[in-house]
């Protein structure tokens, strides 16, 4: 099964398997076993922690949808960090929300004391102006939690005149092309959108037969679907870990429309102190 994006999808499949021990299957779970399942599903629910109002938490099922007019996603460390670096300081930016969650892969906490390195993902609204709203989500999303994350994040936002930027990362050897990977001058960024994007973007198309996965798929997708405009810049590189050459390869979105107006102003000892930090995190 293929989707809009062209991504392809294992459907789940009976062939080959007798209706009878299919049925036999289902009746062989215990008791103990339906409560071990139930207790797994509980524990691998995602809650997302808002403090939108009077620094009070709720949780997002509770909480009205507030006006969104431009959201930002950062997925994964180096997408991430490249926010931490332009885009976000404790002057104009405040914490709103956090995600928790836990999987075989990650767990995390309502914290929001993090490192470059730790397992996240944060909320930002712009103190200037809380219809812009950053999102940075170092921690990984399994495939049965995009559709809860995707719903109780988006669930909270009113969908009228909202515009969606997703940052993201992949190793170069899932990029498909004639010419040996090995050639390509990585990292190199390469953007997909979807239909009611208009705007100019920022760096080359993702050709053909390339598709894009996890959480970044899953985003761009529920964009396309409720028809919001949406741009998503994957980054491909051969570094898979916190990296400043990544991070820089980013660089060219900032003379986009949505990020041109939030670069911080920082002078270039900021810049060079916030690379060293992140340089001592690479060598751990």
């Amino acid at each position: 099964m293929a989707t809009f994006f062209g991504e392809v999808v294992v459907a789940p499949s009976r062939a080959g398997v007798d209706d009878e021990e299919w049925a036999e299957e289902a009746r062989e779970e215990t008791p103990e076993d339906r409560e071990i399942r139930r207790e797994l599903e509980k524990k691998r629910e995602i809650d997302v922690l808002w403090t939108l109002k009077s620094g009070a938490s709720t949780e997002s099922s509770a909480a009205e949808p507030f006006v969104c007019s431009k959201f930002i996603v950062a997925i994964g460390h180096n997408a991430a960090a490249f926010l931490s670096s332009f885009i976000l300081d404790s002057v104009c930016w405040e914490v709103v929300g956090v995600v928790k969650l836990w999987n075989e892969w990650c767990r995390t906490s309502n914290t929001t004391k993090v490192l470059p390195t730790d397992s996240f993902c944060l909320f930002y609204r712009l103190i200037s102006d809380p219809t812009v709203l950053l999102c940075q989500c170092s921690c990984y999303v399994a495939e049965d939690q995009q559709f809860q994350w995707l719903e109780k994040v988006f669930g909270c936002m009113r969908k009228e005149s909202l515009q969606v930027t997703i940052l993201s990362t992949c190793p170069v050897a899932d990029y498909k092309t004639q010419e040996s990977t090995l050639t390509l001058p990585s990292p190199f960024l390469k953007a997909l959108k979807t239909k009611e994007f208009k705007e100019q973007v920022c760096c080359p198309l993702l050709e053909q037969p390339n598709i894009v996965r996890d959480l970044p798929a899953a985003v761009l997708s529920y964009c396309q679907v409720w028809q919001i405009p949406a741009v998503l810049y994957q980054c491909y590189t051969d570094v898979i870990k916190l990296d400043t050459v990544t991070i820089e390869a980013f660089k060219p979105l900032l003379s986009s429309k949505i990020l041109k107006s939030l670069v911080k102003n920082l002078n270039f000892h900021h810049k060079i102190a916030c690379f060293q930090e992140i340089r001592l995190l690479e060598n751990q």
